[in-house]
């Protein structure tokens, strides 16, 4: 079989040697829970365990270990609602850069605290994630220097994507992969390797109801400006930029879409923390929700869910999890 994204593929093989000693290689911890209640050999690929709390520090690291020595000088510029700001702003305090980084309104309090103890300079924007990229990505232009996209950039995608070379190395014979979806980083990443390095496992997108727009992108053909409502998956949240690079391959790659409700995303943290005791975010939730949703379909499989992130804060994961 030959693969149409070994661009990706031969990214991620650079990222991982070029990141791998500064992140951490998460475990694979197999879930008694899930598996006994799905029938399914169920996997979790534990990124948030990874430093900054979420695989976000894979694509940074990757992406500022790339940088030369000018654009380490000038400074950077980035985008997020949480856990890509706290990334770009570890793996930059080690090259000595300090990033401004613009974040929606919402922006949770906790991501927020997070950003600016590990020495971020926040910009707020009036609007939504999709609002906070667009004003960054013009202040980058205006101020010439460099942005880092959360997703719409090569590095950052393949950093992401060592997510997968762990993955298979750990799980061998896996049959598929559940991955919570916003601008598509992640799950490019993921696929885009497996693609070349282990085409039979099949690559399932999860999205919540209320923040779906890469799934509507897909639907549609093309990139759309989607509205979105409030989620507990405010890693995913937020719009796909005009002519982004995750697209394309997002509309090859993905076998199958999941979408789920707000309720189910709760039932998923809930049931994780119960039973596998893992407090994790909205977005991570996602993926365990969407594999409930559809386990039926994997009995007897092997199946991986990547449990993206933990950034939580704790009063607002107690409300939710009772």
């Amino acid at each position: 079989m030959t693969s149409k994204h070994t661009d990706i593929y031969k990214n991620v093989i650079l990222a991982y040697d070029r990141i791998r000693g500064y992140v951490r290689r998460t475990p694979v911890e197999k879930s008694l829970s899930l598996s006994a209640a799905t029938g399914a050999e169920v996997y979790l690929k534990c990124e948030n365990w990874q430093h900054t709390g979420s695989f976000k520090f894979r694509g940074a690291s990757n992406t500022v270990l790339s940088l030369n020595d000018t654009a380490k000088k000038q400074g950077i510029i980035t985008a997020s609602t949480g856990n890509h700001g706290a990334a770009v702003a570890l793996a930059g305090a080690a090259a000595g850069i300090v990033p401004t980084v613009f974040v929606p309104h919402d922006c949770s309090p906790a991501k927020l605290k997070n950003m600016e103890l590990l020495g971020a300079n926040i910009e707020r924007i009036e609007g939504d994630a999709y609002a906070a990229e667009k004003a960054a990505i013009a202040a980058a232009k205006a101020r010439g220097i460099d942005y880092i996209s959360p997703y719409n950039d090569m590095r950052v995608m393949a950093g992401q994507g060592t997510i997968a070379v762990e993955l298979i190395e750990d799980v061998p014979e896996l049959d598929a992969v559940f991955v919570a979806v916003g601008g598509g980083g992640l799950i490019v990443g993921i696929a885009g390797y497996l693609e070349t390095a282990a085409p039979n496992v099949e690559i399932v997108g999860c999205w919540p109801e209320n923040a779906a727009a890469m799934h509507e992108c897909i639907k549609a053909g093309e990139v759309i400006e989607v509205p979105e409502q409030p989620t507990l998956s405010d890693g995913t949240a937020g719009g796909v930029e005009p002519g982004s690079i995750t697209f394309e391959p997002c509309y090859d790659l993905i076998a199958h879409h999941v979408l789920v409700s707000e309720d189910e995303i709760i039932s998923a943290m809930t049931f994780l923390g119960a039973n596998d005791r893992m407090m994790v975010e909205g977005a991570a939730g996602v993926a365990v929700a969407a594999f409930l949703q559809v386990a039926d379909d994997y009995k007897g499989k092997k199946v991986a869910i990547v449990l993206c992130g933990r950034n939580i804060a704790l009063d607002k994961y107690i409300s939710i999890v009772g």
